[in-house]
């Protein structure tokens, strides 16, 4: 992943290879945007630079960023387009990951967990009562400073607990603790538990709503090539399991530099390899009704776009298909950000509404998607 250059908003490759242009809301190319027979996407909400989501149980969608905001997104009149998006923090670092629970906002901020009570009094004021800006208690301010790959994903687990992702802050490296895992934590911070090593960096998970087992997403290691290695879906199975990095890449392929000596097979390899750069990021399992029964249960991916690549590929939803814990199928869902050289978006997360609608956020264009499945 690239971090985007925040006064120009373009993102170029190395060589030349593509290039994604910051657009407006307004310019979102829809008509580009092609998904199965029978679904729909539409615009839901333009949201600047919007990244994670989490949802409230009123509907209410919080969103993250890259840069130093988190929004709230309401769609009052459950018309399927949101009415309102409301700044709910700002003057933050990378506030990129957000989470809801007992109706508290947690945002992940680089090295700080924050948490903002009672967030929904706020968003459901009128704008004229929204005078005083919500305030944060600090869960910890314990989590790594580095910025490479320093945007982490959020999210609480079936457990009550509040889980973290925290890149290696680097491209290859042997990251020290914690950085290179997963994280979880009680929701007031304390009893913190690193239960996966080996992750270069994780913008997304998510559990199995049949098991509660943990699946997540991994980018793979920059410079070793057009097509490898492969970008990662992984399956936690044991706590502590180690996935790889730095020294081995998709399960097969030993690093250049630091793998020498070391055989891939101590090593969990992933659960499906996914496309080389893709930049797969956020990942749901689909637990609606809406969509035909061949999708639920299965997993949707944002795919944030290579970048490291002479001919570009991402930009896209892809899906996975499972048999029990195996994965059977990895396929492109939805595309059309990308044209030819040239991506006017970049999916980044994905979220399941109770309806059974799909919402895709994308950062490049300021927006986020609604999918919807019509019989």
């Amino acid at each position: 992943m690239k971090r985007a250059i925040p006064l120009l908003g373009l993102l170029v490759a190395i060589g030349g290879a593509v290039e994604a242009q910051r657009w407006t809301g307004s310019a979102v190319r829809l008509e580009s945007l092609t998904v199965p027979p029978g679904f729909s996407i539409a615009l839901y909400a333009e949201v600047p630079g919007a990244r994670s989501m989490a949802l409230a149980p009123d509907g209410t969608v919080f969103v993250g960023s890259q840069g130093d905001t988190v929004h709230a997104v309401v769609d009052r009149d459950r018309d399927g387009r949101a009415d309102e998006v409301i700044t709910v923090a700002a003057g933050l670092e990378m506030a990129n990951g957000v989470a809801f629970t007992d109706g508290a906002l947690f945002v992940a901020d680089v090295n700080r967990i924050l948490r903002y009570d009672n967030i929904l009094e706020f968003v459901n004021q009128p704008p004229a009562g929204r005078t005083t800006k919500p305030t944060f208690t600090v869960v910890t301010d314990a989590l790594p400073t580095e910025t490479f790959h320093g945007w982490r994903y959020l999210a609480v687990g079936p457990d009550g607990l509040l889980y973290v992702a925290l890149g290696a802050p680097c491209n290859e490296c042997e990251p020290v603790d914690p950085s290179g895992t997963l994280l979880r934590m009680r929701i007031d911070g304390s009893g913190r538990e690193m239960i996966a090593r080996g992750v270069r960096n994780s913008v997304g998970f998510d559990w199995d709503p049949r098991t509660n087992d943990l699946w997540f997403t991994d980018n793979g290691r920059d410079f070793l090539g057009n097509d490898v290695p492969p970008d990662e879906l992984n399956h936690l199975t044991a706590i502590g399991e180690h996935f790889g990095f730095p020294y081995c890449h998709g399960g097969t392929i030993p690093d250049p530099q630091l793998g020498l000596g070391r055989s891939c097979a101590r090593f969990t390899p992933p659960a499906e390899p996914l496309g080389p750069h893709v930049a797969a990021i956020g990942m749901k399992f689909y637990t609606g009704a809406m969509f035909p029964s061949q999708y639920r249960n299965q997993i949707f991916i944002a795919e944030h776009g290579s970048w490291n690549r002479a001919t570009p590929i991402g930009y896209r939803l892809s899906m996975v298909h499972l048999q029990g814990d195996t994965a059977v199928k990895y396929e492109t869902f939805a595309e059309g950000w990308l044209q030819g050289f040239r991506a006017w978006g970049r999916p980044v997360d994905v979220l399941v509404l109770p309806d059974g609608s799909m919402l895709v956020s994308d950062d490049t264009a300021d927006a986020i998607y609604r999918i919807t499945y019509r019989r």
